[in-house]
């Protein structure tokens, strides 16, 4: 689970923000990724310890990530490099994507359990991107990314397969999309 960033555009700890019912932002997403792994490992960096106080449900463990600052890469190295020599990949996931519909993430998990060499990734319609799995054979291209540049450059490249997940196109960045997040879960609820 990638927690890193500062929320620049949002303007405070995203990963802070009260659900209703469901309890922070970040909890919710720690909720989501044990339907995939009963493993979870968050990745944190920007508004640490902060974040780690206020989650509402604990992760496996916090992985903290002394160059959050240098961006995505930096969290996903943090994350891969922190798997043991057994791990056959790593589901990626973002803590900031409250709409991800079970059934779908259910749905990425038994395609990765059929095979697990195998790249998924989430439909985007034109491109695809996370939830993923990676597989270990990928970790290097993985680790050789710099900058703000997360994942989705080398899912896109190898054209991993595709997995429905419904929910992926609406994730919390800005003021004005936590509050229409927040109208779709009201009227969920």
């Amino acid at each position: 689970m990638l927690a890193a960033g500062r929320s620049a555009r949002m303007g405070i700890a995203k990963q802070t923000l009260e659900i209703p019912g469901w309890g922070t932002l970040l909890g919710n997403a720690i909720r989501q990724a044990r339907l995939l792994s009963g493993c979870v490992s968050v990745v944190v960096g920007g508004g640490y310890p902060l974040i780690r106080y206020r989650c509402s449900q604990p992760p496996s463990r916090w992985l903290y990530c002394p160059d959050w600052e240098q961006g995505m890469s930096a969290s996903l190295a943090t994350g891969i490099q922190a798997l043991g020599p057994s791990a056959l990949g790593v589901f990626v996931l973002l803590g900031d994507q409250p709409l991800l519909a079970e059934e779908g993430l259910l749905r990425l998990g038994q395609r990765v359990r059929q095979a697990p060499d195998s790249v998924w990734a989430a439909d985007y319609g034109a491109r695809v991107g996370v939830p993923a799995w990676i597989p270990r054979r990928l970790w290097p291209q993985v680790l050789r990314l710099q900058g703000d540049v997360g994942a989705v450059r080398v899912l896109n490249q190898v054209e991993a397969n595709r997995v429905k997940i419904v929910g992926v196109d609406l994730d919390v960045d800005t003021p004005a999309r936590w509050q229409k997040i927040k109208q779709v879960l009201a009227e969920q609820a």
